[in-house]
């Protein structure tokens, strides 16, 4: 796990859903909590790309629902800025399920990876198809 290369703006809070981009069997995920994280007084935790979370399965096959699992954040509708100076955003909010480590639980990933999970995660480096 290296560090991250900007500071990506936080876009999403507690109990945001968002696509599970994995072929694990969850569709639609939760967010319960962002791990890791210090939190200030009276604010909600919030979680941007590349951030580890604690996620409960929405919708999907019936071993996946209503399981929590830890989840690494892949993608984001929010723009953030790079070190660069570039914008980046995508058309959704998407995350992968992991264990602990930041190891895959599924063999495929769907979609584009950003750079900054790719550079923090290597595993899901080594998963994606595209790396944008």
């Amino acid at each position: 796990m290296k560090g991250i290369s900007s500071r990506v703006t936080k876009a999403l809070p507690t109990h945001a859903k968002m696509d599970c981009a994995d072929n694990t069997g969850a569709k639609v995920v939760m967010l319960i909590t962002v791990l890791k994280k210090g939190g200030v007084a009276r604010r909600y935790p919030a979680g941007g790309v590349a951030d580890m979370i604690r996620v409960t399965v929405k919708r999907g096959t019936p071993e996946t629902r209503r399981q929590m699992f830890n989840a690494v954040i892949v993608r984001q509708a929010r723009p953030f800025r790079r070190a660069d100076g570039t914008w980046v955003q995508f058309e959704d909010n998407a995350c992968v399920l992991t264990n602990d480590r930041g190891d895959v639980q599924g063999s495929d990933i769907k979609g584009p990876v950003s750079r900054e999970a790719a550079e923090r995660w290597p595993r899901i480096a080594a998963t994606a198809k595209q790396i944008v």
